[in-house]
Protein backbone atom coordinates (compact mmCIF):
# COMPACT_ATOMS: atom_id res chain seq x y z
CA UNK A 1 0.00 0.00 0.00
CA UNK A 2 1.51 3.69 -1.19
CA UNK A 3 2.58 5.32 2.11
CA UNK A 4 3.95 8.29 0.05
CA UNK A 5 1.90 11.11 1.80
CA UNK A 6 0.13 11.27 5.13
CA UNK A 7 -3.03 9.30 5.42
CA UNK A 8 -2.16 7.37 2.37
CA UNK A 9 -1.70 4.00 4.72
CA UNK A 10 -5.46 4.67 5.93
CA UNK A 11 -6.71 5.52 2.23
CA UNK A 12 -4.78 2.02 1.04
CA UNK A 13 -6.34 -0.31 4.17
CA UNK A 14 -10.07 1.26 3.12
CA UNK A 15 -9.58 0.29 -0.48
CA UNK A 16 -8.47 -3.17 0.30
CA UNK A 17 -11.68 -3.59 2.74
CA UNK A 18 -14.42 -2.30 0.22
CA UNK A 19 -12.42 -4.34 -2.70
CA UNK A 20 -12.89 -7.73 -0.19
CA UNK A 21 -16.77 -6.74 0.69
CA UNK A 22 -17.12 -6.14 -2.90
CA UNK A 23 -16.02 -9.35 -3.99
CA UNK A 24 -18.43 -11.04 -1.73
CA UNK A 25 -21.81 -9.11 -3.06
CA UNK A 26 -24.26 -9.69 -2.72
CA UNK A 27 -24.10 -11.90 -0.08
CA UNK A 28 -21.92 -10.17 2.40
CA UNK A 29 -19.23 -11.11 3.88
CA UNK A 30 -18.10 -11.55 7.32
CA UNK A 31 -14.82 -9.32 9.36
CA UNK A 32 -12.80 -12.52 9.62
CA UNK A 33 -12.96 -13.22 5.71
CA UNK A 34 -12.16 -9.86 4.66
CA UNK A 35 -8.92 -9.60 7.03
CA UNK A 36 -8.36 -12.99 5.80
CA UNK A 37 -8.34 -11.20 1.87
CA UNK A 38 -7.07 -7.95 3.22
CA UNK A 39 -4.28 -9.24 5.53
CA UNK A 40 -5.24 -6.89 8.22
CA UNK A 41 -5.54 -8.12 11.81
CA UNK A 42 -9.69 -8.81 12.81
CA UNK A 43 -9.80 -5.87 15.12
CA UNK A 44 -8.05 -2.97 12.36
CA UNK A 45 -10.71 -4.56 9.57
CA UNK A 46 -13.70 -4.16 12.07
CA UNK A 47 -12.86 -0.54 13.22
CA UNK A 48 -12.42 0.20 9.45
CA UNK A 49 -15.53 -1.67 8.17
CA UNK A 50 -17.32 0.24 10.57
CA UNK A 51 -16.08 3.79 10.10
CA UNK A 52 -17.30 3.02 6.32
CA UNK A 53 -20.53 2.09 7.40
CA UNK A 54 -20.73 4.77 9.57
CA UNK A 55 -20.32 6.52 6.43
CA UNK A 56 -23.02 4.95 3.71
CA UNK A 57 -20.03 2.98 1.97
CA UNK A 58 -20.51 -0.09 3.64
CA UNK A 59 -24.06 -1.61 5.66
CA UNK A 60 -24.35 -4.29 7.92
CA UNK A 61 -26.61 -7.25 8.07
CA UNK A 62 -27.15 -7.55 12.21
CA UNK A 63 -28.81 -11.33 11.92
CA UNK A 64 -25.92 -13.08 9.88
CA UNK A 65 -22.87 -10.49 11.03
CA UNK A 66 -22.31 -10.04 7.57
CA UNK A 67 -20.86 -6.98 5.77
CA UNK A 68 -21.85 -5.44 2.19
CA UNK A 69 -21.63 -2.05 -0.13
CA UNK A 70 -23.91 0.40 1.22
CA UNK A 71 -25.93 2.92 -0.56
CA UNK A 72 -23.30 5.73 -1.04
CA UNK A 73 -21.56 2.93 -3.32
CA UNK A 74 -24.68 2.66 -5.31
CA UNK A 75 -24.88 6.37 -5.77
CA UNK A 76 -21.31 6.88 -6.84
CA UNK A 77 -21.30 3.62 -9.27
CA UNK A 78 -24.14 4.87 -10.89
CA UNK A 79 -22.55 8.99 -11.52
CA UNK A 80 -19.04 7.08 -12.60
CA UNK A 81 -21.05 4.63 -14.60
CA UNK A 82 -21.51 7.11 -17.16
CA UNK A 83 -17.68 7.25 -17.88
CA UNK A 84 -16.82 3.79 -17.68
CA UNK A 85 -19.63 1.74 -17.96
CA UNK A 86 -20.10 -0.56 -21.10
CA UNK A 87 -22.25 -3.15 -19.77
CA UNK A 88 -25.59 -1.93 -21.68
CA UNK A 89 -23.39 -1.87 -24.95
CA UNK A 90 -21.50 -5.30 -24.06
CA UNK A 91 -24.49 -7.08 -22.87
CA UNK A 92 -26.08 -8.34 -26.07
CA UNK A 93 -22.73 -9.29 -26.91
CA UNK A 94 -22.52 -12.15 -24.01
CA UNK A 95 -25.91 -13.04 -24.20
CA UNK A 96 -25.45 -13.74 -27.81
CA UNK A 97 -22.63 -16.08 -26.46
CA UNK A 98 -24.32 -17.69 -24.11
CA UNK A 99 -27.27 -18.39 -26.30
CA UNK A 100 -25.18 -20.01 -29.74
CA UNK A 101 -22.62 -21.91 -27.12
CA UNK A 102 -24.81 -23.00 -24.51
CA UNK A 103 -22.20 -22.46 -22.13
CA UNK A 104 -21.86 -19.04 -19.46
CA UNK A 105 -20.43 -16.22 -20.93
CA UNK A 106 -19.23 -13.08 -18.96
CA UNK A 107 -17.40 -9.75 -19.70
CA UNK A 108 -14.79 -8.34 -17.45
CA UNK A 109 -13.09 -5.27 -16.78
CA UNK A 110 -9.61 -4.34 -16.35
CA UNK A 111 -9.03 -2.87 -13.48
CA UNK A 112 -5.20 -2.23 -12.53
CA UNK A 113 -3.59 -5.53 -12.29
CA UNK A 114 -6.91 -6.98 -11.84
CA UNK A 115 -9.89 -8.25 -13.64
CA UNK A 116 -13.05 -7.86 -12.67
CA UNK A 117 -16.53 -9.60 -13.70
CA UNK A 118 -18.87 -7.27 -14.68
CA UNK A 119 -21.71 -9.73 -16.26
CA UNK A 120 -22.45 -13.25 -16.39
CA UNK A 121 -25.41 -14.73 -18.39
CA UNK A 122 -25.55 -18.44 -18.42
CA UNK A 123 -26.18 -20.59 -21.06
CA UNK A 124 -28.93 -23.40 -21.92
CA UNK A 125 -26.48 -26.72 -21.10
CA UNK A 126 -27.22 -27.65 -17.44
CA UNK A 127 -23.94 -27.87 -16.02
CA UNK A 128 -21.59 -25.30 -15.48
CA UNK A 129 -18.75 -23.84 -13.76
CA UNK A 130 -19.00 -21.41 -10.61
CA UNK A 131 -15.29 -20.25 -10.64
CA UNK A 132 -16.49 -17.08 -12.32
CA UNK A 133 -18.91 -14.62 -11.17
CA UNK A 134 -20.15 -10.74 -10.91
CA UNK A 135 -17.91 -9.29 -8.78
CA UNK A 136 -15.25 -11.95 -8.92
CA UNK A 137 -11.42 -10.69 -9.03
CA UNK A 138 -8.23 -12.56 -10.29
CA UNK A 139 -4.85 -10.97 -11.09
CA UNK A 140 -3.99 -10.71 -15.21
CA UNK A 141 -2.47 -13.77 -16.45
CA UNK A 142 -5.08 -15.56 -14.45
CA UNK A 143 -8.39 -16.54 -15.75
CA UNK A 144 -9.18 -16.85 -19.39
CA UNK A 145 -10.48 -13.26 -19.42
CA UNK A 146 -7.13 -12.01 -17.25
CA UNK A 147 -4.63 -13.73 -19.62
CA UNK A 148 -6.45 -12.44 -23.01
CA UNK A 149 -6.24 -9.07 -21.29
CA UNK A 150 -2.46 -9.43 -20.09
CA UNK A 151 -1.21 -11.07 -23.63
CA UNK A 152 -2.26 -7.87 -25.44
CA UNK A 153 -0.67 -5.63 -23.58
CA UNK A 154 2.93 -4.15 -24.54
CA UNK A 155 5.73 -6.40 -24.63
CA UNK A 156 7.04 -4.10 -22.09
CA UNK A 157 3.94 -4.09 -19.83
CA UNK A 158 4.24 -7.49 -19.91
CA UNK A 159 7.85 -8.18 -18.50
CA UNK A 160 7.38 -5.38 -16.01
CA UNK A 161 4.27 -7.16 -14.47
CA UNK A 162 5.53 -10.51 -15.16
CA UNK A 163 9.27 -9.31 -12.69
CA UNK A 164 6.73 -7.73 -9.80
CA UNK A 165 3.78 -10.67 -9.66
CA UNK A 166 4.51 -14.17 -7.84
CA UNK A 167 1.13 -15.69 -8.73
CA UNK A 168 2.40 -19.40 -7.90
CA UNK A 169 1.51 -18.91 -4.06
CA UNK A 170 -2.33 -18.79 -4.69
CA UNK A 171 -2.71 -20.03 -8.27
CA UNK A 172 -0.06 -22.86 -8.17
CA UNK A 173 2.98 -23.69 -10.16
CA UNK A 174 0.73 -23.44 -13.74
CA UNK A 175 1.34 -19.82 -13.06
CA UNK A 176 4.98 -19.30 -12.53
CA UNK A 177 6.64 -16.95 -15.18
CA UNK A 178 7.62 -19.26 -17.46
CA UNK A 179 4.70 -21.54 -18.18
CA UNK A 180 2.51 -18.16 -18.11
CA UNK A 181 4.94 -16.68 -21.13
CA UNK A 182 4.15 -19.62 -22.92
CA UNK A 183 0.20 -19.40 -22.11
CA UNK A 184 0.98 -15.89 -23.77
CA UNK A 185 2.74 -16.45 -26.40
CA UNK A 186 0.13 -19.13 -28.02
CA UNK A 187 -2.70 -16.41 -26.54
CA UNK A 188 -1.17 -14.09 -29.24
CA UNK A 189 -0.70 -16.06 -31.66
CA UNK A 190 -4.52 -17.67 -31.81
CA UNK A 191 -6.04 -14.45 -30.75
CA UNK A 192 -7.82 -15.99 -28.01
CA UNK A 193 -7.33 -17.34 -24.27
CA UNK A 194 -7.53 -20.79 -22.84
CA UNK A 195 -7.51 -22.04 -19.38
CA UNK A 196 -6.93 -25.65 -19.31
CA UNK A 197 -9.13 -26.01 -16.02
CA UNK A 198 -5.93 -24.24 -14.37
CA UNK A 199 -7.98 -22.50 -11.17
CA UNK A 200 -10.53 -25.72 -10.27
CA UNK A 201 -10.17 -29.15 -12.11
CA UNK A 202 -12.15 -30.04 -15.19
CA UNK A 203 -13.66 -26.28 -15.46
CA UNK A 204 -12.41 -24.73 -18.90
CA UNK A 205 -12.61 -21.46 -20.26
CA UNK A 206 -11.24 -19.19 -23.29
CA UNK A 207 -11.53 -15.25 -23.39
CA UNK A 208 -10.83 -12.69 -26.30
CA UNK A 209 -9.68 -8.83 -25.43
CA UNK A 210 -12.01 -6.05 -25.98
CA UNK A 211 -10.34 -2.83 -27.24
CA UNK A 212 -10.65 0.66 -25.85
CA UNK A 213 -10.46 3.59 -28.14
CA UNK A 214 -6.82 3.97 -27.93
CA UNK A 215 -6.34 0.47 -28.83
CA UNK A 216 -5.78 -0.72 -25.50
CA UNK A 217 -7.04 -4.18 -23.88
CA UNK A 218 -9.56 -3.04 -21.21
CA UNK A 219 -12.27 -5.77 -20.92
CA UNK A 220 -12.48 -9.33 -22.08
CA UNK A 221 -15.51 -11.62 -23.11
CA UNK A 222 -15.13 -15.14 -22.14
CA UNK A 223 -16.76 -18.67 -21.67
CA UNK A 224 -17.04 -21.00 -19.09
CA UNK A 225 -17.87 -24.41 -18.95
CA UNK A 226 -17.01 -28.12 -17.89
CA UNK A 227 -14.38 -29.86 -19.74
CA UNK A 228 -16.05 -32.25 -22.15
CA UNK A 229 -17.55 -29.01 -23.64
CA UNK A 230 -14.36 -27.81 -24.81
CA UNK A 231 -12.97 -30.16 -27.14
CA UNK A 232 -9.85 -29.99 -29.49
CA UNK A 233 -12.68 -29.70 -32.20
CA UNK A 234 -15.06 -27.56 -30.73
CA UNK A 235 -12.40 -24.83 -29.34
CA UNK A 236 -11.63 -23.35 -32.69
CA UNK A 237 -15.66 -22.58 -33.05
CA UNK A 238 -15.73 -20.87 -30.28
CA UNK A 239 -12.72 -18.69 -30.44
CA UNK A 240 -13.80 -17.45 -33.37
CA UNK A 241 -17.12 -16.96 -32.17
CA UNK A 242 -15.44 -15.04 -29.02
CA UNK A 243 -13.10 -12.83 -31.92
CA UNK A 244 -15.92 -12.13 -33.55
CA UNK A 245 -17.72 -10.30 -30.69
CA UNK A 246 -14.82 -9.14 -28.92
CA UNK A 247 -14.18 -7.59 -32.49
CA UNK A 248 -17.61 -6.19 -33.09
CA UNK A 249 -17.66 -4.65 -29.04
CA UNK A 250 -14.35 -3.16 -29.67
CA UNK A 251 -15.48 -1.25 -32.83
CA UNK A 252 -18.91 -0.06 -31.11
CA UNK A 253 -16.97 1.40 -28.22
CA UNK A 254 -14.74 2.94 -31.00
CA UNK A 255 -17.53 4.68 -32.43
CA UNK A 256 -17.95 2.51 -35.83
CA UNK A 257 -20.89 0.99 -36.83
CA UNK A 258 -20.86 -2.85 -35.31
CA UNK A 259 -22.19 -5.54 -38.12
CA UNK A 260 -24.08 -7.57 -34.94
Amino acid sequence: MNSSFPGAQVVGRMAAVLRAVSTAMPRGVSTADVAQATGLARPTVHRLLAALTAEGFCDHENSSGLWMLGPEMYLMGTVAAERYDITDIARPHVAALAEATGESAFLSVRRGDETVCLVRQDGAFPIRSFVLYEGKRFPLGVASAGLAILSFLSESAIERYLESRDLTANHGEDHATEPLRCRIAETRERGWSENPGLIVKGSWGMGAAVFDAAGQPAWALSLTGVESRFSPERRPELGRMLMHHAHELSKSLRGERSAF
